[in-house]
């Protein structure tokens, strides 16, 4: 009868998250426009604010955990990351082995005569 719920007060929850997330945005903006990162380093420091706000919505808003309960979310998970990545890899694989394969414009000009 006296079931414990699984997140405890979820408008705290969700407000932190929300607060996360407008804080990284923000930072991600704030890197962006001025030089507080080397110019070079800014992709690099752009990507880890991205993968850092992934991680504030995986956990604060879909609620995904390490928990035996969450085993499978994180499976499904996994496996979609997997995918994801099989299909970009292969596609950039696919678009760098045509490039290198293509014959210069020129050789094509000569064609056409």
């Amino acid at each position: 009868m006296n079931e414990k719920p699984k997140h405890p007060s979820s408008i705290l929850v969700y407000t932190s998250g929300l607060a996360f997330a407008l804080l990284l945005t923000g930072a991600s903006f704030l890197v962006a426009r001025s030089h507080t990162l080397w110019g070079p380093g800014l992709p690099v420091g752009l990507a880890v604010l991205a993968i850092a706000q992934m991680g504030v919505h995986l956990v604060f808003f879909l609620h995904v955990g390490s928990g035996p309960d969450d085993t499978n979310t994180v499976l499904a998970l996994a496996f979609g990351i997997l995918i994801v990545t099989l299909v970009v890899s292969g596609s950039l694989w696919i678009m760098a082995n045509l490039n290198g394969n293509m014959m210069p414009p020129s050789a094509i000009m000569e064609m056409a005569r």
